[in-house]
C-alpha cells in the first residue's frame, strides 16, 4: 500500500525522512507499505500541485504532519497541506494526522484552523519528538492493518466475520437464547432485547459488524462464512477405523445445534436398559455410558477447539468406546493429568463459553472432566483418556472395562483377542462362531474359551449347543 505523507517540506523535513525511513526499515510495516515524498522526485517539466495531487490520489492512505507554519499560498491563499487534505477527505482515503507539539500559541492561525477542520473529522495525535512521531504511527499503521484485514492480532473470536452482516444473525435463534439464559442464569436482559443490544451486551460486534463468536452462536448458516466449523460422526461396528465408515453424520449450524445433533447421534449407538416404573413415574432409561459424560466431552471439543484450523470436530462410535476430538491443544498451564486433579477453567474461546455457559451447556468451574471421571467409575467404566498430541486434543470415553490396557495384563493369545473384539461389536460369540472366526478345531475353540471364563473376560450363558458367551461384568 502506498503512503502519501503532506506537511510543510522545509519545516518537517526530518520529521518526513524520519516517517520514510522507520517505515521501510519495520520488518512488519515495510511487507505493506511504501511511502511516497514529493522531495524524491526527480526534477521533470510537470506543476508541483498537478504532481502531488496525481501522487495522492494513486496512494491508499494519507498521513498528514501538522507543524506550525502553514506554507506557501496559492492565488486562493490555500496551501498545498490543506489541497492535500482536503483531496484526500474527497476522495475517501484514510487519514492519519499527527500534530506537532502541544502548544498552539506560536501556531499560524490557518494552520491553527486546519488542525481544527481535521479534528472535526477525525481523531488527530499530538507528538513533540520524532520518536513520539513514530510510535504514534506505528500504532495507527497496525490498527489500519487490522481494520482491512491484512493482519490479525485479536483472538479469532473477537475479529470481525468477513462479509457478515446483521442480516446473516437469525433472530429467533437470538430469542431462544435470551429465553433459555433467563431460565437458566437469570440473564438480565428481556426476552424482546433487539439483536444488536444482545451481541453488544456479549461482546459478540465488532463495530457493526458481527463477530466470528456472533456468527458461530446464532449465524443462520455459520459454515457459509466459516466451512470448517461443524461436527463429523462415525460409527464403526468394530474397534478400528474402517472405510467405508458404516454410518457418517455431518452436523453444521450454531455451536448449541452442533453439540444438540452429536451428542444425540452417540446416545442412538450406545446399548440402553429400560427400567420399571417401580423406580420412578417413568420407566428409567440407562445407557452403557452416562448420557452427561457424552456431552460433557463433546462441548469441550466445540468450545475448546482452535477455529482458525481448517479441521472439524470429530466424534467416533466403536464397539468398546467412543472418540472425540477437536483441533487444538490445551490452553497452558493445563495438561492431560491436570483435568483428573482440581484445575481452573482456562477457555480458548472465552466469548463462546460464555454463552454456552449462560444457556447451561457448561459450568466455568474446571469440573467438568471431574464429572467424566466421577460418572464413569460409579457406571463400573474405566477413567476417560485425555491425550493431547500434534496440535490435537482427544477425550476417550469407555463403553465397557475391557480397555486395550487392561486386556494387555491377561496374556490373551491372538485368537481369544478376536473373539473379545468380536464380542464388543456384535454382543456375544458360540463356540461354532469362535471356530470359524480363530481358525480352530472345536475342542481348541472350548479350551480358550473356558480360559477366558477363568480369567472373568467372558461370561458363559445357556446349555450345552445352545450355549454362548458375552463380556462378564467388570469385577
Amino acid at each position: 500500500m502506498k503512503i502519501f505523507v503532506s506537511s510543510v517540506q522545509n519545516e518537517l523535513a526530518e520529521e518526513r525522512r524520519a516517517v520514510k525511513s522507520f517505515i521501510e526499515s519495520d520488518p512488519l510495516l515495510r511487507r505493506f507499505f511504501n511511502v511516497f515524498l514529493f522531495e524524491n522526485l526527480p526534477a521533470s517539466d510537470r506543476r508541483a500541485d498537478a504532481v502531488y495531487i496525481e501522487e495522492l490520489d494513486r496512494s491508499d492512505l494519507y498521513i498528514g504532519i501538522f507543524g506550525y507554519d502553514y506554507g506557501f499560498e496559492d492565488g486562493e491563499g490555500v496551501s498545498p497541506t490543506e489541497r492535500e487534505f482536503e483531496r484526500a477527505t474527497e476522495t475517501g482515503k484514510p487519514r492519519l494526522i499527527f500534530v506537532k507539539g502541544s502548544d498552539d500559541q506560536n501556531r499560524k492561525p490557518k494552520m491553527q484552523s486546519l488542525i481544527r477542520k481535521a479534528g472535526q473529522q477525525l481523531i488527530r495525535r499530538r507528538f513533540s519528538s520524532i520518536p513520539e512521531l513514530t510510535a504514534a504511527l506505528y500504532s495507527s499503521l497496525v490498527d489500519h492493518l487490522e481494520a482491512c484485514g491484512a493482519i490479525q492480532s485479536r483472538q479469532f473470536e473477537d475479529r470481525p466475520c468477513l462479509d457478515a452482516t446483521l442480516e446473516d444473525i437469525n433472530i429467533h435463534a437470538i430469542s431462544d437464547f435470551v429465553r433459555l439464559a433467563r431460565n437458566e442464569r437469570q440473564f438480565p436482559l428481556p426476552d424482546n432485547t433487539p439483536v444488536t443490544d444482545l451481541l453488544a451486551h456479549l461482546h459478540l460486534l465488532s463495530g457493526d459488524q458481527p463477530t466470528n463468536a456472533a456468527v458461530l452462536l446464532f449465524g443462520r448458516d455459520p459454515q457459509r462464512f466459516l466451512p470448517a466449523a461443524e461436527v463429523r460422526c462415525m460409527h464403526f461396528h468394530g474397534t478400528e477405523i474402517q472405510r467405508p465408515v458404516p454410518f457418517y453424520r455431518i452436523f453444521k449450524e450454531t455451536v448449541f445445534e452442533q453439540v444438540d445433533m452429536a451428542v444425540d447421534f452417540v446416545l442412538s449407538k450406545l446399548n440402553r436398559s429400560v427400567g420399571t416404573r417401580a423406580e420412578s413415574s417413568q420407566a428409567p432409561v440407562r445407557y452403557e455410558i452416562p448420557p452427561d459424560v457424552i456431552r460433557e466431552a463433546i462441548v469441550n471439543a466445540i468450545a475448546h477447539r482452535d477455529y482458525t484450523s481448517a479441521g472439524a470436530v470429530r466424534v467416533s462410535v466403536f464397539a468398546d468406546r467412543v472418540e472425540v476430538w477437536n483441533p487444538g491443544t490445551l490452553t497452558p498451564p493445563l495438561t492431560p493429568e491436570s483435568l483428573r486433579h482440581p484445575h481452573g477453567s482456562i477457555a480458548r474461546n472465552p466469548r463462546i463459553c460464555e454463552a454456552l455457559f449462560l444457556a447451561r451447556y457448561i459450568e466455568k468451574y474446571g469440573t467438568g472432566t471431574l464429572m467424566m471421571i466421577r460418572e464413569s467409575l460409579t457406571h463400573e467404566l474405566p477413567e476417560p483418556d485425555f491425550v493431547m498430541r500434534g496440535g490435537e486434543f482427544t477425550t476417550t470415553v469407555w463403553r465397557d472395562w475391557l480397555t486395550t490396557e487392561v486386556l494387555a495384563e491377561y496374556n490373551l493369545n491372538e485368537r481369544q483377542m478376536k473373539a473379545v473384539a468380536h464380542i464388543k461389536g456384535t454382543g456375544r460369540i458360540t463356540n461354532s462362531e469362535y471356530q470359524k472366526l480363530a481358525g480352530v478345531i472345536r475342542k481348541t475353540a472350548a479350551r480358550d474359551l473356558d480360559d477366558l471364563v477363568e480369567k472373568g473376560v467372558f461370561e458363559r450363558l445357556g446349555e450345552k449347543r445352545g450355549s454362548y458367551y458375552i463380556l462378564a461384568g467388570k469385577k
